[in-house]
């Protein structure tokens, strides 16, 4: 199966099952309350559907659902679902029932507190999914942690970092006086919010002062070479067939020593030295100067000799040696610390990770509104990019599990169309002691539709440029 199926797969489940799970939560509380739900469908059916309780093959299947008052459906727009809750204008825009006598069982006739149960309900279920995915990943597969202070070969670090007192081979330990605990994404927004940064430099803790108004995460991540990256040594894992280091003779396990001269001692100064010569390349030059930066002189060591070798190496068009590199999780195997979780030790484990990671997302919404912030939103193709391209159990739930977070801090924003929009007037009403007209709904629904709409072009658009360029 290719690795677009592959990824494909995984995203449609993942969202199938957040989504019938979030509009569950709205459709849980709206049946306690004994609210009349009218439809219930995953992805929206502009038009027509795919599939329907009502359609008349299904009702001569199973003649009781003909009369029953919630159509469950699968529309073919894949942006979300919906459950259309009788007496509130909502996604479908239906006006013409709110011009009819309210009913004891619609949505309108609820008490507040009820229908703040109904529209909340969806986003709940989204964040106690995430927690309860978080726990079981940890009891089944536990915990593998890099600590900081077992990358005994340090990082190396680019030229904005080095400005703020980092040196390559720094280990950063403590932000702000606390312990960092271990090597993951997180680290990078540590650093952006810190005051002070402590590192281990040779051998002893030394404390850099960071900017008052902090640093900018999304150029840490998106500078290249990076803010800081972990040093590995420039050690081949594998060599693939009839490329142009197959042809010099290199082999698994070798050790690249030096590219045109310039030494090499981790893969971060070959991607330094490779990168300098790719910007060449795209800065556009003659098919002489073109053929002359494609060819390299490599000195590398197979692991089997004790003697290095030189070659000339004449790169394909993408610019390719034909390796694989040494990866540091295979290269700190043994300076990982696995920890396994017994079932209730998971669950205040998970609850406390999840929470860590919904704290670290809504602080990384403030760069949403920033130029490259709105530049790195994106929508299905982005997404899918996060699965692997194998599949894998546990990287599977602990994706949903982070898009189901994701999921529930959009859909509370305060914005019409979404729960967070019904819940702003909900509340508003409670303080105000009147409801909004039913006019203003209706307006505030179609703007906040069509913001959504633009945002929803804007991630597509964004999808489309990384894809075509």
């Amino acid at each position: 199966m290719s690795v677009f199926l592959i990824k494909a797969f995984q995203l449609i489940l993942c969202f199938a099952l957040l989504i019938v799970l979030h509009e569950g939560g709205h459709f849980f509380f709206s049946k306690l309350f004994k609210v009349r739900v009218e439809k219930f469908f995953m992805f929206f059916d502009y038009k027509f559907h795919l599939f329907s309780t009502k359609d008349k093959w299904f009702t001569r299947l199973f003649p009781k659902m003909k009369d029953n008052e919630t159509e469950y459906g699968i529309g073919w727009i894949p942006l979300g679902g919906y459950v259309k809750i009788a007496g509130m204008i909502d996604e479908s825009l239906d006006t013409e029932q709110m011009k009819q006598p309210v009913q004891p069982d619609e949505f309108r006739a609820k008490p507040i507190y009820q229908r703040f149960l109904i529209m909340v309900g969806g986003v709940l279920v989204n964040f106690l999914l995430a927690l309860f995915i978080y726990a079981m990943i940890l009891f089944t597969w536990g915990s593998d942690t890099l600590p900081m202070r077992n990358i005994t070969d340090g990082f190396s670090y680019n030229e904005m970092a080095e400005e703020l007192g980092f040196r390559d081979g720094d280990i950063p330990v403590k932000v702000d006086g606390e312990d960092i605990e271990g090597w993951e994404g997180a680290v990078y927004r540590a650093i952006s919010e810190a005051k002070t940064v402590t590192v281990l430099r040779g051998g002893r803790e030394v404390t850099l002062t960071m900017p008052d108004d902090g640093i900018n995460m999304l150029e840490m991540l998106e500078q290249n070479p990076r803010f800081l990256t972990i040093n590995v040594p420039s050690r081949v894992d594998s060599v693939l067939p009839a490329s142009a280091a197959a042809k010099a003779g290199m082999t698994k396990g070798a050790r690249i020593l030096a590219i045109d001269g310039q030494p090499v001692e981790w893969w971060n100064d070959f991607d330094q030295i490779m990168g300098r010569k790719a910007d060449v390349l795209a800065a556009g030059c003659s098919h002489e100067d073109s053929v002359r930066l494609r060819n390299l002189t490599v000195v590398f060591a197979n692991a089997d000799s004790a003697v290095p070798d030189t070659a000339v190496l004449h790169l394909d068009e993408n610019y390719m040696l034909g390796v694989t590199r040494l990866f540091y999780g295979d290269y700190y195997r043994e300076a990982f610390v696995h920890h396994d979780y017994g079932f209730w030790e998971s669950i205040p484990a998970g609850i406390a990770y999840g929470w860590e990671t919904l704290k670290g997302y809504v602080s990384d919404l403030k760069y949403v509104f920033t130029k490259k912030g709105a530049q790195s939103v994106g929508s299905f193709g982005t997404i899918g990019n996060l699965f692997p391209a194998v599949w894998q159990w546990h990287a599977f739930w602990e994706i949903t599990a982070f898009i189901s977070i994701i999921l529930a801090v959009m859909n509370i924003l305060p914005i019409p169309g979404l729960d967070g929009g019904h819940i702003f007037f909900l509340l508003v009403e409670a303080i105000t002691r009147r409801p909004p007209s039913e006019k203003f709904m209706e307006r505030a629904q179609y703007v906040g539709m069509a913001l959504l709409l633009a945002l929803m072009a804007l991630a597509l658009f964004n999808d489309a440029v990384r894809f075509l360029f």
